[in-house]
């Protein structure tokens, strides 16, 4: 098992915007296709930050899921255009992570 740290800028003061659109769109969709949402996060002294973590069993489950994710027509048609208009694309940050032996995240 593994995580997956998504690190996001958001344009324009539209962070707000960003959160009800990952709550209520984005996340709901991910797990309706079996994302596992391990956690959602805003920070108070960076205004354009949002950061969350996804949970994986393997590479292999990961892809299987990138690929019912970002491959559906829903996605593609319905949300990205939506993402696009906020996320500041260029700064995201992207990074894969191992639990250690003691975290409680795992």
């Amino acid at each position: 098992m593994f995580f997956e740290l998504r690190q996001y800028r958001i344009k324009d003061n539209q962070r707000e915007q960003w959160v009800r659109l990952m709550e209520e769109r984005v996340i709901p969709f991910q797990q309706s296709l079996g994302m596992v949402i391990a956690g959602s996060f805003t920070a108070s002294e960076e205004p354009d930050l949002y950061v969350w973590i996804r949970r994986f069993a393997s590479e292999d489950e990961r892809k299987a899921q990138y690929d019912a994710v970002y491959g559906s027509e829903h996605w593609k048609s319905v949300i990205k255009p939506e993402i696009d208009k906020m996320l500041d694309r260029p700064r995201m940050i992207v990074t894969l992570l191992q639990a250690t032996p003691k975290s409680v995240i795992a």
